[in-house]
């Protein structure tokens, strides 16, 4: 009788084991399933990001503003202020294509387009360009993380072309630094757009 419940408790304890290990197959193969299906989303969102173009009107008119006439930098910055401020619309507008709040960074920034404006004999207009010039290439950057991965060069170029511009400068003697900038961030956002 004895060794009939011993090999009872061993046939028990064998069933018992075998089921363990083939909840432990199907809950690992689920796992495996949903992460894979998880992944597999995770790039068709990028794709998709990267595939469909925003034709955002905003980032046109700013592309088209930069491509028009680089030629226009004058004492008054009237032209370099309604490039910074097309530009702050045209990053707000792709954020908002991609949903990527970034709206505290564009009202510095068009604080500091605004102020290069108000006295044109003011020394220190180069520095303001330069305060608004980082905090935009830092958001497109930020966007471009976020939501083109494929851009990281491009977006690159903007920060390099931003730092380009020296805030001990006058503005009218780096024009080319100025307008540089303008131009690499008109090619990384018509790429996005």
């Amino acid at each position: 009788m004895k060794n009939h419940n011993i090999k009872s408790a061993k046939s028990s304890w064998f069933k018992t084991l075998a089921g363990f290990s083939i909840v432990f197959l199907l809950a690992t193969s689920i796992s495996c399933k949903d992460k894979e299906k998880q992944e597999n989303a995770q790039e068709t969102d990028t794709a998709d990001a990267m595939s469909v173009k925003e034709d955002n009107s905003t980032v046109d008119a700013y592309v088209t503003f930069v491509n028009d006439d680089k030629n226009k930098m004058a004492l008054d910055h009237a032209y370099t202020n309604e490039a910074l401020l097309k530009l702050t619309s045209a990053i707000d507008a792709m954020a908002g294509e991609v949903d990527f709040d970034i709206k505290a960074d564009l009202d510095k920034a068009r604080q500091s387009a605004n102020k290069i404006t108000e006295d044109p004999f003011e020394t220190s207009h180069a520095d303001e360009i330069r305060k608004a010039a980082e905090i935009l290439s830092g958001s497109l950057q930020n966007i471009q993380v976020a939501k083109f991965p494929s851009l990281a060069s491009d977006a690159e170029q903007v920060k390099s072309a931003a730092m380009a511009i020296d805030p001990k400068v006058l503005t009218l003697d780096q024009k080319e630094a100025v307008k540089s900038f303008f131009a690499k961030s008109s090619d990384l956002l018509d790429k996005m757009n």
